[in-house]
């Protein structure tokens, strides 16, 4: 049995390490103020380890799951980081959403240092990490996801092999876009729905049996039938990020991102007026009160950060 790492215990990869340890597996963690409660875990037998080197040194795969491209890349490449401590055949799997050039540079800057690397970013939510039960998109060497397919079933339902190194990370992208972008878009008619006078519910039933039916609904339905935001547990601040990253790939690409660029200013606005740290459905009443106050999207326009 491989002897796993993991960075980034979040409400996401709390429920990676939790399932980890229910199918047995070997696991340590690294200490980090960000991190979801260790207690059950520790209890478990979990290890715990002060630095990524610390942590790399030890580890036959080291598993990421942070917020992006920067913190990415600061775990491996900074100070004690995870190159300075990883052993010739040792195995990066990043699962965290980022850039795909810049997963494409840290998979070199990780095979330079003689280990292997997968991106495998993730859909679904806390609730199906919980349970085991996320969808992972996978890029890198077919034989090397093969090798590590098992460790990848503890945690998740449905595991794709998208292609080479980076392919998870542009699907990921794409799938985020198409989500993020439905549910924005969801928003904004929701936020006119209530300026015009039209009833939450009957606002919702009429989508529901007819062609705006779809999971963004789903999870709208909940805050829009009584204000709980438990349907969506995804910051502003998140789906900003995950937007710029979108519209940084289309842009790599040479491909249109017309109405990913109107997203991103939506998102970006609402960040600037509200919490980014609060949750997406809650960009409905940001966005009423943006009309009422005459503020359009189109005034600011995201740094993409």
């Amino acid at each position: 049995m491989k002897k796993i790492g993991m960075i980034g215990i979040g409400m996401m990869g709390h429920g990676i390490a939790t399932n980890l340890r229910k199918h047995g597996q070997d696991l340590s963690v690294l200490a980090h103020a960000g991190n979801q409660p260790l207690d059950a875990l520790l209890a478990s037998g979990v290890g715990l380890f002060r630095t990524p080197k610390t942590l790399a040194a030890h580890c036959d795969v080291i598993i990421l799951c942070v917020t992006g491209t920067p913190q990415v890349e600061a775990v491996l490449m900074g100070d004690d980081g995870v190159l300075a401590g990883l052993r010739p055949g040792s195995i990066v799997i990043d699962c965290s959403t980022a850039v795909p050039s810049a997963t494409e540079k840290m998979a070199h800057a990780v095979m330079a240092q003689g280990g292997l690397f997968l991106d495998s970013p993730m859909t679904r939510t806390p609730k199906e990490a919980a349970q085991g039960r996320l969808n992972l998109l996978v890029g890198g060497d077919a034989e090397l996801f093969e090798e590590c397919k098992p460790i990848l079933a503890c945690f998740a339902e449905n595991i794709v092999h998208a292609g080479p190194i980076g392919a998870g990370h542009r699907m990921k992208l794409l799938h985020n876009y198409v989500s993020l972008g439905s549910v924005t878009l969801l928003a904004e008619a929701a936020a006119c729905a209530q300026l015009a006078g039209v009833n939450a519910q009957t606002f919702v039933d009429v989508l529901t049996i007819g062609g705006g039916w779809g999971a963004a609904l789903e999870r709208l339905k909940p805050f829009l039938a009584s204000g709980d935001t438990s349907g969506l547990r995804f910051s502003l601040a998140n789906a900003l990020k995950d937007l710029s990253y979108y519209t940084a790939m289309a842009q790599d690409t040479n491909a249109d991102h017309t109405v990913a660029d109107a997203i991103q200013r939506t998102l970006a606005v609402a960040c600037q007026d509200g919490n980014p740290q609060a949750l997406l459905p809650e960009i409905i009443p940001l966005i009423a009160q943006r009309k009422t106050t005459g503020h359009s999207p189109h005034d600011t326009r995201s740094d993409a950060s």
